[in-house]
């Protein structure tokens, strides 16, 4: 079983994006989600999780007020809109799935599933 996320690509500042996490060969429907993200150069940082059951929602400041995360389990996909991207969004974004109640964890260890990123770039 393994994540994928998608929908990643240039945009220019200001613009929106709209990632998605999906899983092949199993369903989310158990799982917490947690939206990460790594810059060139930087450290992982989370940027928000949502339950199983779509009523726990968490933000890091990093994200409030101008992303967006929601689930359609009939889909079997995460999302996470972005909007009024600037260029510090610029990094490879990746979705983590848990067991358990939605966290946003710097222990990559407390995830159970992972996958390859996507990458974002916003452009000035």
């Amino acid at each position: 079983v393994q994540l994928q996320a998608s929908g990643g690509g240039l945009v220019q500042v200001g613009g929106s994006l709209r990632l998605s996490c999906a899983a092949s060969k199993s369903t989310l429907d158990p799982y917490a989600i947690t939206w990460f993200r790594q810059a060139p150069g930087k450290e992982r940082e989370g940027i928000s999780c949502i339950n199983k059951d779509n009523y726990s929602i968490d933000y890091t400041d990093s994200a409030k007020g101008r992303f967006t995360i929601s689930r359609d389990n009939a889909k079997n996909t995460v999302y996470l809109n972005m909007n009024s991207l600037k260029p510090e969004d610029t990094a490879v974004y990746y979705c983590a799935a848990r067991l358990g109640f939605c966290a946003i964890l710097p222990d990559s260890g407390k995830y159970d599933l992972w996958g390859p990123g996507t990458l974002v770039t916003v452009s000035s």
